[in-house]
């Protein structure tokens, strides 16, 4: 194949655009193909004639130098395997690129924004990888004038973000857990102080793991994972999903070299671990069920969590924050969550005690001091009677 560049643009529409969708007419020409099995179905699906279809590829079969669709005859036109292969890599490549799109995407629509409407509140959030956040940016934006500048990390650098001052708010998540969780609380209680920080309810959502189809490896438990040659593709340090499967591994004494991809097969969000698996790249990952349906994956729930959004202390009365709370607690948000496969809206726009929300952080118990021991009395003096002498 020759090699051949790529061109990236953007433009405006009035239309405007959900998500980080991204449009190719040469992939949306072969994604019609694979779904409608036949260039005369994927030219009925599309809305274009047999003739432009047929043109179409013939001229991208021109720019990349390799053929597109083969013919048998006596049946269907279907796709070369370059280009099922072509599909499947970009789709990959478009996952993992998602987050990165949409904080793009999000600093135009601020920049534009601000230019038309200087009275509109910006609020800058960093956050774990999250399916519901989109959804709470547009309604933000469409309904109470608030621009919410969306940059998608892990948990552990989002909160380093709030902690330097590079963002109003931050997200994070963490399991509902009764007991002490000593990774968790190494990873975030120097990150999260009480007094200083201010927790909002946000969502509760199910971690589990995503299999594919049929979960045709039968796996039911982290312990499962041990088993060769099961391929495994993991969350990136620093991730909530990450320090979750340390945690469940930890909690079984399983050492993280047992599971075959666990240390180097790594991906930034739940949806480029879910493209991965159904690539067939792996047989197994960590993540949310939103994301493993979204792909047409089998979910096996492990456990629920909490999302929690944190800010200083002072922000709480900053104007952002304020609407921030307000889009939280309506009704409009909260059914956009409940909709969500494995979501639902908790105490959404609540500020939550830490101590109570947070089960394995503990303040330091004041150790025993022992009972002064009591000062020895000195015994009273004795006051000695002056001899009386008396005259003879």
């Amino acid at each position: 194949m020759r090699k051949r560049g790529i061109h990236l643009q953007y433009s405006f529409d009035a239309r405007g655009q959900r998500g980080a969708e991204l449009q190719n007419p040469l992939f949306d020409l072969l994604q019609a193909v694979l779904q409608y099995g036949s260039i005369s179905g994927a030219a009925q699906g599309t809305g274009a004639s047999y003739r432009h279809v047929w043109g179409q590829l013939k001229a991208w079969e021109d720019v990349l130098g390799e053929p597109l669709v083969s013919w048998v005859k006596g049946q269907r036109a279907r796709l070369t395997p370059f280009a099922e292969r072509l599909v499947w890599a970009e789709r990959r490549a478009r996952t993992r690129l998602t987050p990165h799109i949409e904080t793009l995407r999000a600093e135009l629509e601020r920049v534009v924004a601000e230019a038309l409407d200087g009275s509109q509140q910006v609020l800058t959030l960093f956050a774990s990888h999250d399916l519901a956040l989109p959804l709470l940016r547009e309604r933000a934006s469409a309904q109470h004038d608030l621009h919410i500048d969306l940059r998608f990390a892990g948990s552990i650098d989002a909160l380093r973000a709030l902690r330097a001052g590079r963002c109003l708010v931050a997200g994070f998540h963490v399991p509902t857990l009764p007991d002490r969780s000593p990774v968790f609380a190494r990873a975030m209680k120097s990150l999260l102080q009480p007094g200083v920080h201010k927790l909002i309810g946000c969502t509760r959502r199910t971690q589990g793991l995503m299999v594919a189809k049929g979960n045709p490896h039968a796996i039911a438990t982290p312990a499962d994972l041990t088993r060769r040659p099961l391929r495994f593709v993991n969350r990136q340090p620093g991730s909530g999903t990450r320090l979750l499967m340390d945690h469940l591994l930890d909690q079984q004494r399983i050492d993280p070299a047992q599971v075959g991809g666990y240390l180097d097969h790594l991906e930034d969000s739940h949806v480029a671990v879910a493209a991965s698996i159904a690539s067939g790249l792996a047989d197994v990952g960590p993540g949310i069920e939103a994301a493993a349906r979204q792909f047409g994956l089998d979910f096996v729930p492990l456990l629920g969590e909490d999302y929690f959004l944190v800010c200083m202390k002072e922000s709480l009365d900053h104007p952002a924050v304020q609407r921030l709370r307000e889009v939280l607690a309506g009704e409009g948000w909260q059914r956009d969550v409940a909709v969500l496969p494995g979501y639902a809206p908790s105490r959404s726009g609540e500020v939550l005690a830490m101590t109570r929300a947070l089960a394995w952080w503990h303040f330091r118990a004041p150790k025993n001091k022992p009972a002064p021991a009591a000062k020895p009395t000195k015994p009273a003096p004795v006051r000695r009677r002056k001899p009386v002498v008396s005259a003879a």
